[in-house]
Formats: structure tokens, sequence, C-alpha cells
């Protein structure tokens, strides 16, 4: 997605540490014609293989996944990271270690959402390393739903996490992928992801 490599050029920066910055079109403020033609990109890849339900995690992961599930037409489920008075007592959650917040977060959600007839596309604004994506996969597995694939908005290749992922037998797509930051120059794979 030319667009999307063209932003992160233009507005990304690199926090150090493998932070990229996108907050002026993705995570603080969202530019929704851009997520429009990012979930339409990510729905289009995975369109024909079923899919029931997209799953993400609060609160960068909402935009991508909204726009994916709009276009194909299903429900977005997204796991929480605390716990509403709405929520019931008995709910799946797994944890994992975040890069951009140093600290280990939980995602849970509700059970009634996730059926084990469902098949499920794990939607996120980033694969770096794949632990909050893992942790998706195993809430998904949790409630005995299929998980499909993995889409993301942008990928760090330098972190490994679609290594970890395809070792899970999951089919992953990335529509821009970074295979390396400097302080001056954010440098993509050439390609599309496959």
């Amino acid at each position: 997605m030319e667009a999307l490599k063209e932003r992160i050029r233009r507005e990304g920066k690199n926090l150090g540490n493998g932070i990229l910055k996108v907050d002026s079109f993705i995570n603080h403020q969202v530019d929704p014609a851009l997520m429009l033609a990012v979930g339409g990109a990510l729905a289009a890849h995975f369109g024909a293989l079923g899919i029931t339900k997209v799953l993400t995690a609060e609160i960068s992961g909402i935009a991508p996944a909204l726009t994916t599930a709009l276009a194909l037409g299903i429900p977005v489920v997204y796991g929480r990271k605390t716990k509403p008075i709405t929520m019931p007592d008995n709910i799946l959650v797994q944890s994992a270690p975040s890069h951009t917040k140093g600290k280990e977060v939980r995602v849970m959600v509700s059970p009634e959402f996730l059926k084990k007839e469902d098949k499920v596309l794990i939607i996120d604004d980033f694969l770096a390393t794949g632990n909050t994506i893992m942790a998706l996969v195993r809430l998904a597995q949790a409630a005995g739903a299929e998980v499909i694939g993995v889409g993301a908005v942008i990928e760090k290749s330098f972190e490994g996490g679609r290594a970890e992922l395809e070792k899970m037998g999951l089919r992953v797509r990335s529509l821009a992928v970074i295979e390396k930051m400097t302080d001056d120059e954010i440098i993509f794979a050439k390609g599309v992801s496959p």
C-alpha cells in the first residue's frame, strides 16, 4: 500500500528501541480515509476464507479492525484491557508483554462473542514481536474458534513476529513491512507481504 508507506515516511518518527510513532494517522489521531483503504486491502486478501469475526486488541487495533470487518460485512470483537462491570465473571483472558507500554498487559473477551463455530481474522495496527497477536490467537483458541489469519497495518520484520505466527501455521498479511529503522530513514522491504 503505497499511500500508507508514504504517510509512514512523511509522518512516522523512530523513537528508538524499535518504537515507531504514527500517532498522527493511526494511533492517536486516525485518518478515516486511510483506514478505509487499509480495511479494504486486508478484506480483499482474506475475504474468500469464510471469516465470521474480526478480532483485535484495544485500542489502536480497533480502527483497522473495524474497517476490515466493515468491508467483510461481519462483526468486530476487541479484547479489552480492563474488565468493565458489564462483562461476566467467566471471561477469556490472556497476557502478553507490551513493547510500547513496558509492562505485561491482559486482553480479555466475553465468551458470548467468540464461539467454536467462528472463523477468526486477527487484525492489529502493528506486527512486531507478535506477543499481543499471539495472546489474541490463544483467546480465540480458548473459545474453540479457528484462527484463519493475521492482518497488520505495519510490520517491523526485524522483530521476528511473523516467523512466530507462521510457526503456528497462520497466514500473515502486512500492508507495510519495515525492514530497518534508522534515525534518518525508514527502510521498507521490497515487494508486498505474502
